[in-house]
Formats: structure tokens, C-alpha cells, sequence
């Protein structure tokens, strides 16, 4: 028996990093899957090797509306119904805001917070459909603190804090209940292609270890398995609430 069986869900950004895992570990704790990226080759890879019983990809640029349309219809025709949903797309760039074009940081704006409110706007009717559901979004602890550098990116994490409190406020009644995950020091690919800097400012990320009381970065594996518990009748009173997984940097200051 698997924590998510009779489930069928719906994650962004899944063919690689995080996501990837997210998709990997749903599957495995039994639920059907439906996952979008706009990394085709490595999407369609990503299910290929899950198989089509229990995973199908979609193209899906999170910032179109028809995207997602497109995204929960499928997943309601193939698995017959949609009972969670993980908005975990985002893009992560470093630059001060004095550097900073406003192109960049509206793009990160766009991806990360407007196409979470999109993600669960869409969602909605199939989830009413469905008798309930959970809607987990991925923000940040940069959804809880600044960090030099990340003026956009915290940006739009503190955004998903708050519209994940307002909409789960908004769609109790109809039993679909609504949490942010805000993990940190999780060493992902996108992390990784940024330009060498990283949240500590320096290279290696040392300063960002010691920071925390657990001096390493997490496997993205340790956060699907939070994810997975809030996607699950586990978590059946949790709402508008924000789960912390960041090996305790946020606990205080790190001397």
C-alpha cells in the first residue's frame, strides 16, 4: 500500500531537479501522475521510463492558461479525475537589484508566482469534481527571509506564502485544502546553472552549511516525501499553512 493510492496528480517543472523527484516518488507511493515542463526531451524521457500506466507528459509552459487547460484536461481523461496538484515550476536568478533588468525580474515573477495562481485557479473544477483535493506549492525559505541577490526571487516566494493563506481560505468549504513547502540548501541542476554564486556569496557554499544546524544540502528526495505527505489524507487537517524543510537555517543565526 502507497501513501498516494487512488490518487492522480498533476506536478510542474518535472523533468528534472526537484520535480523529477517529485514525479518519481508520487508514482512510487502509488498515484498516477501527470507532469509538465517545457523541457520536452527530458520530460518525455522522465516518462518513458515510469511507463504510461502510471505517468504521461505534457508540454507545459506554467505562465499560459491554455497550457494548463490542456494539462488538467489530460489528466482528467487519462486517470479520471485530478485530486492533487504540486505547483513546483520556478526559475531561480542571482543579481542586485541595482544590476537587475526589469525584464528579468518580471520573468521571474511570471513563472514562479503568476503561474502558481494560475496553476490553482485551473485546477479548481476538476478538484470540485473530484470532492476535494490538495494543492501544494513550492516557495522557498526566501519565502520567509531575504537574501542578497534573490530581490526577485523572494519576490515571488513570499507571493506564494501569502496566496496559498488566501486561497486555502478560500476553498475549504469546498474540502480542497491548499499548503506551501519552503525548502532550502536543496542542491538541484538549477541551482547548478546559475552563474557560481549561490546564497551564502561565496563559491563553494560553506558560509551556507555552517548556517545550519545540519551542515548539508538536502536530496531532493527529502522533500518530495513532505510533499507527498501533504498530497496525502495524511496531512486531512493541514491548510493554509507552511511546512519548513531547510536543515534548520531559519532557527537562527548560525555563530
Amino acid at each position: 500500500m502507497g501513501r498516494l493510492d487512488g490518487k492522480v496528480a498533476l506536478i510542474t517543472g518535472g523533468a528534472r531537479g526537484m520535480g523529477k523527484s517529485h514525479v518519481r516518488h508520487f508514482v512510487e507511493e502509488g498515484a498516477k501522475v501527470v507532469f509538465g515542463d517545457v523541457l520536452d526531451e527530458r520530460g518525455n524521457a522522465v516518462a518513458a521510463a515510469l511507463g504510461p500506466q502510471s505517468c504521461r507528459y505534457v508540454h507545459h509552459d506554467v505562465t499560459s492558461e491554455a497550457d494548463w487547460s490542456r494539462a488538467v484536461a489530460l489528466a482528467a481523461e487519462t486517470f479520471g479525475k485530478l485530486d492533487v496538484c504540486v505547483n513546483n515550476a520556478g526559475v531561480l536568478a542571482f543579481g542586485s537589484i541595482t544590476d537587475m533588468p526589469l525584464a528579468e525580474f518580471r520573468r521571474i515573477m511570471d513563472v514562479n508566482a503568476v503561474g502558481c495562481w494560475l496553476g490553482m485557479k485551473a485546477v479548481i473544477p476538476a478538484m470540485k469534481e473530484a470532492g476535494g483535493g490538495s494543492i501544494v506549492n513550492i516557495s522557498s525559505v526566501e519565502g520567509f527571509t531575504g537574501a542578497a541577490g534573490l530581490s526577485a526571487y523572494s519576490a515571488s516566494k513570499f507571493a506564494i506564502r501569502g496566496m496559498t493563506k488566501a486561497v486555502a481560505r478560500e476553498l475549504g468549504e469546498y474540502k480542497i485544502r491548499v499548503n506551501s513547502v519552503h525548502p532550502g540548501g536543496v542542491l538541484t541542476r538549477m541551482v547548478l546553472d546559475t552563474d557560481g554564486t549561490n546564497y551564502s556569496g561565496d563559491d563553494d557554499g560553506t558560509g551556507f552549511l555552517k548556517a545550519m544546524p545540519l551542515a548539508r544540502f538536502a536530496e531532493p528526495a527529502e522533500i518530495s516525501r513532505l510533499v507527498a505527505f501533504l498530497a496525502s489524507d495524511d496531512s486531512s487537517y493541514s491548510t493554509g499553512s507552511e511546512f519548513i524543510a531547510d536543515g534548520g537555517l531559519l532557527s537562527g543565526p548560525g555563530y
